[in-house]
């Protein structure tokens, strides 16, 4: 994850301008077709990217990308659905915004996806969408799977994509990229009261490192879901002809999850902002005792060292030189300063 993707190479050329903005990829870029209506549904793999066109019928046809790395086939898909030049800069440019644009004859839409990886990082990928009266066109950043259930129900005729248009159709992708914060939310929960445990009972130097980790994954959460709240409502909103009023009932539904999500992640955050109080706090309190400890230590021993500095200066006319009790006197008094300042500190709860 990233803070800043690299830009530099798109300075000083025109508006427009196909650059791929993100990580370097030289895979096969995928392309998924669905042609759907009612009891009707076909599923083809894409292999010509310009014999590509606009359904003429009352089909919904939905066009996945698997990687936008190949600007070859983003100019493409320009000519073929008519794409604004700018809509392909940003679909190009993995570092954009989530935002909702309209078009007048369509309605552009990017968002974040967020998936859990194996050693606990979070991987964040771009998706962006184009909805057409009757088509939806998505460009997945690496082509991640995350749309598989959609598929299924597109594949089995369950719930009601297939009774729709394309407006329900890209609400069923929105809401499944929004129902998988959740789970990315789950899995920082889980982490974050159990780093809050370790850092009352036991914290350690890798505990600061943890801290950093996850408050920086908060931070690219944060910043992949907060402007969406902006993008849905505005959706939910939208005066685009064919997106329905029915339809606008579920986003609403998706912004309220939005909402629910951004409240959560503010208050992960402030969580995570108690424990690097609370470690800062318990490693302090920690070096205080510790030094508490060594200075009772050190105050003991100074009238106990003063005492036996007297009685190595070996003078001839000292009368306690040959005295036969003069070194268990000396001990005598040593251990009986020792005992009465342990017993003071005691009472002043120095100890």
């Amino acid at each position: 994850m990233k803070l800043v993707q690299k830009r530099s190479k798109k300075t000083g050329l025109s508006p427009g301008t196909l650059i791929h903005i993100g990580e370097q990829r030289t895979e096969t870029v995928s392309v998924t077709l669905f042609n759907y209506a009612g009891t009707q549904c076909e599923e083809q793999v894409v292999t010509d990217v310009t014999a590509l066109r606009l359904p003429a019928d009352e089909t919904v046809t939905w066009v996945n990308v698997g990687g936008v790395h190949k600007v070859d086939v983003l100019e493409a898909f320009g000519k073929c659905f008519g794409l604004h030049p700018l809509l392909l800069e940003d679909i190009a440019n993995t570092d954009q915004r989530p935002k909702l644009d309209d078009y007048e004859t369509y309605l552009f839409l990017v968002m974040k996806m967020l998936m859990p990886s194996q050693n606990g990082d979070i991987m964040v990928e771009q998706v962006s969408f184009v909805l057409g009266r009757n088509y939806v066109l998505s460009f997945q950043e690496n082509g991640t799977d995350v749309f598989h259930s959609v598929r299924e129900r597109l594949r089995g005729g369950k719930g009601r994509l297939r009774q729709h248009g394309s407006d329900y159709l890209l609400y069923a992708l929105i809401d499944a990229l929004v129902d998988q914060y959740f789970t990315v939310l789950e899995m920082l929960g889980e982490r974050i009261e159990a780093l809050q445990e370790q850092v009352i009972e036991d914290p350690r130097p890798n505990t600061l490192k943890d801290i950093h980790a996850l408050k920086r994954q908060l931070l690219f959460v944060r910043r992949a879901v907060w402007p969406l709240r902006e993008a849905t409502h505005n959706l939910s909103r939208s005066d685009c002809p064919f997106f329905h009023d029915p339809i606008k009932v579920y986003v609403r539904d998706v912004y309220d999850h939005v909402v629910q999500i951004v409240d959560t992640i503010e208050t992960l955050r402030e969580m995570m902002s108690a424990s690097l109080d609370i470690y800062l706090s318990s490693v302090s309190y920690r070096l205080n005792a510790v030094m508490r400890v060594l200075t009772v230590i050190t105050t003991i021993f100074m009238p106990l060292t003063f005492i036996a500095g007297i009685y190595g200066m070996n003078f001839e006319h000292m009368p306690e030189l040959k005295w036969p009790w003069g070194y268990p006197m000396a001990v005598g008094v040593m251990g009986l300063v020792a005992t009465v300042m342990l017993i003071g500190f005691r009472r002043k709860k120095w100890l």
